[in-house]
């Protein structure tokens, strides 16, 4: 499969697109002022314990207060607690380039208690695991974790994990055997998929570099004021380098002369022999143009997405969870029903998959298939959805499908998902997705007349409303009208308002005269 990098870089944007086969698989964006935070390293101090959510709120000096739970906090005076977070579980160390799992150390049982380990007014040193998503706050964890090409530091385990990427037993061994005899202190180390057949020079000249940045924070940690910003990650663009393009993408393509010079000299440090695949865009047509990526980008924005058999998907997105709604649209079949609806959920399989990395769905997921009676198609369905989530790099978990014909699903959110970064709430209908209907609306205007007319003295009311509920007034529900103007005794005269929303109008009284 091959795989480019795109990047668009203006003053106010940077998008940065995975190309696979020519075809948008993941978009990430930061705009000016976007808390794109993760991977920040803070000096904190405790605000708030709330011993009934295990958890705690910390001031970091972000807008919101940062949360952590019980599972992310490193306890210096408890070191039994300690120890059994330390002890890392292979699915949270193997990630290539992710450290333990918040979610499932915050899930471990441990004996103790939040309160026992943290007090309000205490310092803490913390790392930014999720970014603030809406109302929420940043979560944080103080299991920190230092990124590196190779390496991913982790200062307060001392576990080493093998990105699961490497397949090969014996090079695992072997570099699992390396790093264990390198390593200076009992710290952690997930060895990352760019280490496969990397010689012991190179791995040693890494964990120094790695080690030497965590003591550098340290000692910022001791001498900065609370809060501050201890470490920054990398920008967008050298991150998805650093990411993407070193361990997975063949080529990198950019439209920004500084954002070109900064890669080169990225990679000048970290892998020089990849500079020939970096390529400055100097077109006259902008970059996501030229590559056909704007409409892809759009078409992830609809709640509805067609498929090329002719049925359809719909993406709804809840407070508590995502809904994906499969219906077979305008495709007949061919041969039977059972056959016709096989084909279309095996299709949408693909087109979902697509879209939840695309759009960066994180949470919980739920699709709703249509009805198979045959539980061998419901099992080819699963397996389907299963096979196709193994491009996406974020951690899913899949149930299998209910009687209901319903599959649960979770994919683990860290920052906002696409709908969420481009879009926001309709000020039409308030985010509910529903606008009254044009009848109803005449209606709340009759009424709202009979209650008015009760004081007004005058012989004529003015109705100032939406062009469409005006033609509607005067068209098919002029019955409306000539009752009330029947029962109040009073002439009613319409007038158009094309600044009016369809659902506002205004009545005034018009005195005799």
């Amino acid at each position: 499969m091959y795989k480019q990098l795109i990047i668009n870089v203006t003053e106010h944007e940077t998008r940065v697109a995975l190309l696979e086969d020519g075809t948008i698989a993941e978009i990430f964006i930061k705009r000016r002022g976007d808390s794109d935070i993760v991977g920040n390293i803070y000096k904190g101090r405790v605000q708030r314990v709330l011993p009934g959510m295990q958890a705690a709120f910390a001031d970091i000096g972000l807008g919101q207060a940062a949360f952590i739970y019980v599972g992310d906090i490193v306890c210096n005076n408890h070191k039994e607690f300690e120890h059994i977070f330390m002890e890392d579980n292979k699915t949270g160390t193997e990630d290539d380039g992710k450290a333990n799992d918040a979610d499932d150390r915050a899930s471990s049982v441990c004996d103790f208690h939040i309160e026992d380990i943290i007090t309000e007014g205490q310092e803490l040193l913390v790392q930014v695991a999720k970014s603030p998503i809406g109302t929420k706050g940043a979560r944080v964890t103080s299991h920190v974790s230092l990124p590196g090409r190779f390496l991913v530091l982790m200062p307060t385990s001392h576990h080493v994990g093998i990105s699961r990427r490497i397949e090969d037993d014996v090079e695992r061994n072997r570099l699992k055997e390396l790093v264990i005899s390198l390593r200076k202190e009992e710290v952690g180390y997930i060895v990352r998929t760019a280490a496969e057949g990397i010689e012991k020079e190179k791995i040693a000249s890494e964990m120094d570099f790695l080690n030497n940045l965590w003591e550098n924070i340290r000692i910022k940690y001791q001498k900065a004021p609370v809060p501050s910003l201890l470490h920054q990650e990398l920008t967008v663009s050298l991150r998805a380098v650093r990411d993407l393009f070193i361990h997975e993408a063949d080529k990198l393509v950019i439209d920004s002369r500084n954002g070109y010079e900064s890669i080169l000299s990225f990679l000048g440090t970290f892998m020089p022999a990849l500079k020939d695949s970096v390529e400055l865009y100097e077109g006259s047509e902008p970059i996501f143009d030229a590559y056909n990526l704007e409409g892809d980008i759009s078409r992830a924005l609809k709640k509805k997405v067609w498929l090329k058999s002719g049925g359809y998907i719909v993406i709804e997105h809840t407070e508590a969870l995502v809904a994906i709604d499969v219906n077979t649209g305008r495709y007949v079949g061919k041969h039977n029903l059972e056959e016709t609806i096989l084909k279309t959920n095996l299709e949408a399989v693909k087109e979902i998959a697509y879209q939840i990395r695309l759009r960066d769905i994180g949470g919980i997921i739920i699709i709703d298939f249509i009805d198979m009676a045959k539980k061998s198609n419901q099992e080819k369905v699963f397996n389907a959805l299963k096979e196709a989530v193994k491009k996406d790099r974020s951690k899913t978990h899949i149930l299998p499908m209910s009687e209901m014909g319903l599959i649960q699903m979770t994919r683990k959110r860290i920052k906002k998902s696409l709908t969420r970064m481009l879009c926001e709430p309709c000020f039409y209908c308030e985010g509910e997705g529903y606008l009254m209907s044009r009848q109803s609306i005449c209606y709340n205007i009759c009424r709202e007349i009979l209650r008015e007319t009760r004081d007004m003295i005058g012989n004529k009311l003015t109705l100032r409303v939406n062009p469409q509920i005006a033609e509607l007034l005067h068209g098919e529900e002029n019955h409306i009208i000539t009752s009330l103007e029947n029962l109040i005794g009073k002439q009613v005269v319409i007038y158009p308002n094309t600044e009016f929303h369809v659902e506002e109008f205004d009545i005034f009284e018009i005195l005799k005269d």
